[in-house]
């Protein structure tokens, strides 16, 4: 493959964005369960 290290990089930095914007989501879901959403109902 043309430029393999540069490929392999690519796809490890967005695997590591995905996996950062999920826990990132998962952080959020769980402190919504733990104190609520913050809306007046």
């Amino acid at each position: 493959m043309f430029m393999d290290e540069v490929v392999i990089a690519g796809v490890l930095i967005v695997g590591l964005c995905i996996v950062f914007m999920g826990g990132f989501v998962l952080a959020i879901k769980h402190d919504i369960k733990k104190r609520g959403s913050g809306q007046a109902d």
